[in-house]
């Protein structure tokens, strides 16, 4: 344990020079400042308070970029040492592999947990500023506090899979942008073909609900929405979040993580420098 803290408190530290805090940290707190703003308007058209209307347009946001800066910090985790020339030294250390990934893994996860903390803070606090019946809409903004964590940490493990597959961070970067395309823009796309195609038939009804459970970043928005007062205001998923059970979404968030660490820590054992 103090191995992978100390190897933690390294690589926050590197994160604070590169400013990826503070680069994380505006990105949050602009745009959920902005959809703040943007999604006063249609409360009194719903019937919902100011902050669960907020967490609806924050839940389409963090699909697209909470995946997305968390495969900008994790990228090059293992791919940026290989190319320094700093791995073959740390395997000389007492240090097992697993230690190194989770390491890696707490500091990546702290500066995320920092700026979705500072994001969703404001846009609470600006929200029920603005209106007193916001505060209904606090354990909605809890759940997806902690469900943003949790898809985060599925895209750096992936992120790390994907730096100790590729070994370049070119490499590693182009191969982060072409997965972040695929799950979170290509993904959708081609369900929403595939549903227009079979019209009502049995892939709507019984192989469509799988596969959009089977993806972290629309399990994510199902499970939030599900529970939301708001869902008519979220671009139109608000009947499949309805019709999928949320538990199931919910194992789908919590099982990919497991997955990226697996995969990462498979590859990273093959690796001899």
């Amino acid at each position: 344990m103090n191995a992978i803290l100390a190897i933690s408190a390294a690589e926050f530290r590197i994160a604070l020079r590169n400013r990826w805090v503070a680069i994380a940290v505006a990105m949050m707190a602009l745009f959920s400042l902005v959809l703040t703003g943007a999604g006063s308007a249609p409360t009194g058209i719903l019937g919902a308070d100011r902050l669960s209307v907020t967490v609806a347009s924050l839940t389409s946001l963090a699909v697209y970029l909470v995946p997305l800066v968390a495969l900008l910090m994790s990228f090059d985790a293992i791919a940026g040492e290989v190319e320094r020339g700093t791995l073959p030294l740390m395997l000389t250390y007492p240090l097992g592999r697993v230690e190194i990934l989770l390491g890696n893994f707490i500091a990546h996860m702290l500066t995320l947990t920092l700026a979705v903390a500072i994001g969703y803070g404001l846009a609470a606090g600006v929200a029920i500023w603005a209106d007193p019946r916001a505060s209904a809409g606090v354990p909605a903004m809890v759940r997806l506090f902690w469900t943003s964590l949790i898809l985060g940490a599925a895209f750096v493990a992936i992120g790390y899979a994907i730096s100790v597959i590729a070994r370049r961070p070119g490499a590693a970067a182009g191969l982060a942008i072409a997965i972040w395309l695929v799950l979170i823009v290509l993904y959708d796309l081609g369900l929403l073909a595939a549903v227009v195609t079979d019209d009502g038939g049995r892939f709507t009804t019984e192989i469509f609900p799988w596969l959009l459970v089977g993806n972290p970043a629309d399990a994510f928005r199902l499970y939030n929405l599900s529970a939301s007062d708001a869902t008519a205001a979220a671009a139109g998923v608000g009947a499949a979040a309805h019709a999928i059970p949320p538990a199931y979404a919910l194992a789908s968030i919590l099982l990919w993580p497991l997955l990226g660490l697996g995969l990462a820590v498979l590859a990273f054992r093959k690796v001899t420098s």
